[in-house]
């Protein structure tokens, strides 16, 4: 499987974008931890890569509140439900790893759903900022807990202007 690539900067430093040839795979920041060294194709033009770069571009503007875009991050089974249900985690809002856990059906799982989070390819669109602990506060992100927080804070001022 070939893999391109396009970097572009953001609010929250720069992005590496990664995309098969019809799907994004993967987001990461300058200094995400547990980032794989990845071989790929740079490629601005990429329909894939430009579709994303424009849509994030939106979303840092505050106009774009969800993400149309074809995904593919490579995972396990129980990653994808994971990472499916970040998906349905509202702009602005947090959940805690336990709740995520019970909505995918996997009360008492809450490390496990939090491994897997740590583990989600596509920071921003597949919001995995917006999980916090069960008392509410910012536990770790591979961007950093500054981003985090800038993120989520975004979303507030998205979502209060709306």
């Amino acid at each position: 499987m070939t893999l391109f690539t396009t970097t572009m900067k953001s609010p929250v430093g720069t992005l590496r974008l990664y995309a098969t040839e019809d799907a994004l795979t993967a987001i990461y920041m300058e200094n995400h931890k547990g980032a794989p060294v990845l071989v790929a194709n740079e490629r601005k033009d990429h329909p894939v890569l430009e579709a994303a770069r424009r849509q994030l571009e939106e979303y840092f503007a505050g106009e774009r509140v969800s993400f149309d875009l074809p995904l593919g991050p490579a995972g396990t089974p129980f990653q994808q439900s994971v990472w499916a249900a970040l998906r349905e985690i509202p702009l602005g809002a947090t959940w805690s790893y336990a709740n995520l856990a019970r909505h995918i059906g996997r009360e008492g799982s809450a490390r496990a759903v939090g491994a897997a989070n740590g583990k989600n390819p596509i920071s921003i669109i597949v919001p995995c900022h917006r999980v916090v602990g069960t008392d509410g506060s910012l536990t770790g992100y591979a961007g950093g807990v500054p981003v985090k927080q800038w993120l989520l804070e975004h979303e507030q001022r998205i979502r209060a202007g709306r």
